[in-house]
């Protein structure tokens, strides 16, 4: 099933946060499974700022910002999930890099892992990974979409 999620501006991120939730939840909730998530967007689309969103949602206190130069931050939830790895691929230029840091065992912990700039990395992402996509739209919107199996 294709789903989307419309961002209509700034002010109504955390209800689009909230939505992209209420989707995963049952993703969220199971221990075992695979939770990562792969963003697709141009520069500029929104990304770090939807993912901080959805941490904040779901209970972080952390500071939320880009990792790009750590490639991978881990923020602390409220919740029952307690933590969360986002990841910013952008300047991984080769695959050898993603395993130095060891992100397989980020991306098989049972941990939700959001990955930005995921192209580089696709052959070692989890086939259960959920690509997102965001695009923004002429009137300042994003849509952010996504194939869920029912």
């Amino acid at each position: 099933m294709n789903k989307e999620i419309i961002i209509k501006d700034i002010e109504h991120i955390r209800e689009a946060a909230h939505e992209f939730i209420e989707v995963f939840y049952n993703i969220f909730a199971d221990k075992n499974a695979v939770k990562c998530f792969a963003f697709y967007a141009p520069m500029g689309a929104g990304k770090t700022t939807f993912i901080k969103a959805i941490c904040e949602e779901l209970g972080s206190t952390d500071v939320i910002t880009s990792p790009t130069f750590a490639i991978v931050n881990e923020y602390t939830l409220s919740s029952h999930l307690s933590t969360i790895y986002h990841f910013d691929l952008y300047r991984i230029k080769k695959m050898e890099e993603l395993y130095d840091i060891g992100a397989d065992d980020y991306f098989y912990s049972g941990i939700p892992c959001f990955i930005e700039w995921p192209e580089m990395a696709e052959s070692a992402l989890p086939d259960e990974t959920i690509k997102i996509t965001i695009v923004p739209q002429d009137n300042g919107s994003r849509i952010v979409s996504f194939s869920i199996e029912q």
